[in-house]
C-alpha cells in the first residue's frame, strides 16, 4: 500500500498495527478466494455468470447458410414408427440430394439396417456430399459406429461435451484416439462448405497449437480458460458461441420434405441438417438458455450442431469473433486488483451511510465491465473478482466502522457532553481532519474563553446541607450549561462552583468575521447567564436558600487545543496566556460587583465585537501572574435588545 493511502487510513484516526491487521485479513480473504478458484471451488458460479451474460444479450438472426430438417411427433405418427425406416429416409435424401444442397449432414445412426429400404439408404450414402455420424463414446462404453459403407472422410463424431453442471457449452472440433484423428459432424460439414471456395485450415503460423482457418485464428480451449478449473480438456476444444436461443436456421419436417412442400431455394447451396427434434426421441440437452425456458427447457442436439456449425461458418469468414481467454496471471491480477478497489474506494468515502451503496456500485461497474467484453468474445472470471471485491470491502467497513465507533467514544467523551449538539455534530463530521491515532493533536487557533465563578462559594456552602448543596449546585451549573450550549460553545471543565467554556474550538476559525463571532456569542452568553441568574435568585428566594453573586471573565486570543493523557484516560486541554488572562479577568478585584452577575473583558477582545453593548472602562489592571497591564471593560448591557443571529 503507498504512503499515500496509508496516509489516508492515519487521517481516519488508524494507528500502523490496525493497518497491518487490517491489510493482512484483506490479504488473507484474496488469496483464500484465489485458491478457491484454482481448485475450481467457483466453477460453477462462474458457469452460471457465463449463462447470464449469454442470455443477455441479443440474439442473431437464423443462419440464412443453413437449414434443419426436423423429425418431428407428426413425422413419427405420419409414418407409423420409430426409428423412421430407411426407405423413409432415403427417399428424404433423394428428394435433398435433387435440390443441390452444398452439403447433408444426417444426425441419425445407420449402423444396423432399419427395413425396409434398406438397400436404397445404401444407394443414397454414396453421394459424396452426405456426412454421416458415429459416436466416438468414452473409456468405459464403446461408441456408435458410422454407416459400414461410407468411408471415414464422411464421418463425424456427433458427441456432445457436457459440463459438471450437465450443459452444453464446448464445442470438440478434433479428438485423436490411438493417434488416429476423427472430425466432428458440425467440423465436418463445415470443412465441406470452405472447401467448395477454396478455404481450407492450416497450422497456425503464430500459435504452434493453433489454426488458422480463413479469418479466424483457432486456439484450442484449456481447463483454466475463463472460468473453467476442472473440465477435461482432452481433444480440440472451442468454447461454444450459441447464434440464438430460438430456431438457429429454418426448421421443416420430414414430411414437408418428401411431399416437396417447401421451395427448391430453401436448399440449394445450403447446408442441410437432419435430425430428431421430437421430444420423444429424447435427444435433448441443456443449454445456457435453459433456466429461462420454462416449457421445452433443452434443445434437439440437431439444433446444437447446427449452432456449432453456423459458429464455424462465422468465424471462417469474419463475421464472428472466437471466445478469447486471459492468461491465469492476468485473471489472477484481474481479482486481485477489484479487491483492492474495493478497499481503497471504501476508505476514500467519508459518509458511513455511504459505504452500504459502495460495494453495490462497485459490483455494478465490474459486471457492466465484464459484459462488454463478454459482448466483444472476452470471457473474464466474474465471480473471483466479485469475491474479492465484496469480501475486501466489507472488511474495512468494518473495521472502519470500529474505528468510526471508538473516534465517536472519544470524540464525545471529551466533548460531546459539554457541547451543543450542533458543535457536536459539527465535531463528528469533522473527526477525520481533527484526530489522529485516537486522539485530538495539538492545535494553535483564535478563540474565546468564558471562566465563571461564584462569589463567596465557601461561606453559602456551610450554610446548606451537603445533599442539599449538590442539589442546588447542579441546578445552577445546569442553566449556565443551556446558556453555552445556546450560544455554540462547550463547556471544557467543571471547577466545582464554576465552569471553563470556550466558543471557536476545536474547530479552528480561519477568518476574523468567524472569530467575531465567537468573541460575540461569549459576551451574549454571559448577558444570558446573568437574565438566568436572576430568575433563578427569585426561585431561589422563595424556597429559603442563599442568593448568589457570580463574576465572568472574557478573552480572546491564540490558545493551543487538544487532548492530554493516554488513550485509557483522556482529556481536552485548553492551554495558552489567552486561557490564564481570562480566568485572570474573572478573579481581578472580586470586591469590585455592583450587580449580581459582574462580566470583565478586555480589549483584545472589544475589537471583535460589534456596537452594541455598553462598556464601562477599568482601565489598565495588573493581572496576577501578568506583567504587562490589560485593558479591562465591564459589560453593562445591551445598547439594544439582542440579535436573533450573531453578526457576520
Amino acid at each position: 500500500m503507498s504512503r499515500k493511502w496509508l496516509e489516508v487510513f492515519k487521517n481516519k484516526g488508524a494507528d500502523l498495527k490496525e493497518i497491518i491487521a487490517c491489510a493482512i485479513a484483506n490479504a488473507s480473504i484474496i488469496l483464500g478466494i484465489l485458491l478457491l478458484k484454482q481448485l475450481g471451488g467457483l466453477q460453477t458460479l462462474e458457469l452460471i455468470a457465463f449463462d447470464v451474460m449469454v442470455r443477455l444479450r441479443d440474439d442473431l438472426e437464423p443462419d440464412p447458410r443453413l437449414l434443419i430438417v426436423g423429425i418431428t411427433e407428426e413425422d413419427i405418427l405420419a409414418f407409423n414408427r420409430w426409428p423412421l425406416s430407411d426407405e423413409v429416409i432415403a427417399q428424404l435424401l433423394d428428394r435433398l440430394s435433387q435440390l443441390q444442397p452444398q452439403a447433408i449432414g444426417l444426425d441419425i445412426y445407420r449402423d444396423i439396417p432399419y427395413e425396409p429400404g434398406h438397400q436404397s439408404l445404401i444407394q443414397q450414402l454414396d453421394n459424396p456430399k452426405i456426412i454421416t455420424i458415429k459416436a466416438l463414446g468414452d473409456s468405459d462404453i464403446q461408441g456408435t459406429p458410422a454407416p459400414p459403407t461410407v468411408p471415414p472422410n464422411r464421418v463425424g463424431f456427433n458427441d456432445l461435451l457436457l459440463d459438471p453442471d450437465g450443459v452444453v457449452r464446448r464445442n470438440l472440433m478434433l479428438a485423436t484416439i490411438e493417434d488416429e484423428t476423427f472430425y466432428s459432424f458440425s467440423m465436418q460439414l463445415a470443412l465441406r462448405y470452405w472447401q467448395k471456395q477454396g478455404i481450407n485450415p492450416t497450422n497456425s503460423p503464430l500459435h504452434p497449437d493453433g489454426i488458422r482457418w480463413g479469418r479466424a485464428e483457432f486456439l484450442p480451449l484449456h481447463h483454466t480458460s475463463g472460468g473453467y478449473q476442472t473440465i477435461d480438456d482432452q481433444g480440440y476444444q472451442i468454447l461454444l458461441d450459441y447464434r440464438s436461443r430460438k430456431a438457429v436456421a429454418r426448421v421443416v419436417s420430414v414430411s414437408q420434405v418428401i411431399y416437396g412442400n417447401i421451395p427448391p431455394s430453401w436448399v440449394e447451396d445450403k447446408i442441410v441438417l437432419i435430425g430428431t427434434i421430437a421430444p420423444s426421441g429424447k435427444d435433448l440437452f441443456l443449454t445456457p438458455y435453459s433456466p429461462s425456458r420454462r416449457i421445452s427447457p433443452k434443445m434437439p442436439g440437431v439444433l446444437i450442431h447446427a449452432q456449432m456449425v453456423s459458429q464455424l461458418l462465422d468465424a471462417v469468414a469474419g463475421e464472428r469473433s472466437l471466445f478469447v481467454f486471459w492468461p491465469q496471471w492476468t485473471e489472477l491480477i484481474w481479482a486481485i486488483v477489484w479487491g483492492v478497489a474495493g478497499v481503497m474506494v471504501v476508505v476514500v468515502v467519508r459518509h458511513p451511510l455511504v459505504w452500504i451503496f459502495c460495494p453495490p456500485i462497485m459490483l455494478g461497474i465490474l459486471w457492466v465491465g465484464g459484459f462488454y467484453l463478454f459482448l466483444n468474445s472476452v470471457w473474464v472470471p466474474m465471480i473471483a473478482p466479485s469475491l474479492t471485491l465484496l469480501f475486501t470491502s466489507v472488511i474495512v467497513i468494518i473495521y472502519l466502522g470500529f474505528r468510526a465507533q471508538r473516534q465517536q467514544q472519544v470524540v464525545m467523551g471529551l466533548l460531546g457532553q459539554n457541547a451543543s449538539p450542533e458543535i457536536a455534530k459539527a465535531l463528528w463530521n469533522s473527526r477525520d481532519r481533527l484526530m489522529t491515532n485516537g486522539k485530538l493533536p495539538g492545535e494553535k487557533l483564535v478563540a474565546t474563553m468564558l471562566f465563571t465563578d461564584i462569589r463567596n462559594f465557601s461561606t453559602i456552602s456551610e450554610q446548606i446541607p451537603p445533599e442539599q448543596l449538590i442539589e442546588w449546585l447542579n441546578q445552577y451549573l445546569a442553566t449556565l450549561t443551556q446558556c453555552v450550549h445556546s450560544h455554540r460553545g462547550i463547556i471544557n471543565k467543571f471547577m466545582g462552583d464554576g465552569i471553563m467554556a470556550a466558543f471557536g474550538v476545536p474547530i479552528a476559525r480561519t477568518t476574523d468575521a468567524e472569530i467575531a463571532q465567537d468573541a460575540y456569542a461569549a459576551v451574549a452568553c454571559a448577558l444570558e447567564m446573568r437574565d438566568r441568574l436572576i430568575e433563578l435568585n427569585k426561585l431561589w428566594q422563595s424556597q429559603n436558600l442563599p442568593l448568589i453573586e457570580m463574576r465572568v471573565g472574557i478573552f480572546t486570543g491564540p490558545l493551543v487545543a487538544g487532548s492530554l493523557g493516554s488513550r485509557d484516560r483522556l482529556e481536552y486541554g485548553l492551554l495558552g496566556d489567552s486561557v490564564n488572562i481570562a480566568s485572570r479577568l474573572e478573579s481581578c478585584e472580586k470586591d469590585r460587583q455592583s450587580e449580581p452577575c459582574r462580566i470583565l473583558t478586555a480589549y483584545q477582545t472589544l475589537v471583535y465585537l460589534p456596537d452594541v453593548f455598553d462598556l464601562e472602562s477599568w482601565g489598565f489592571i495588573p493581572l496576577k501572574g501578568k506583567q504587562q497591564l490589560i485593558d479591562v471593560y465591564r459589560i453593562v448591557g445591551w445598547q439594544s435588545p439582542p440579535q436573533a443571529e450573531h453578526p457576520k
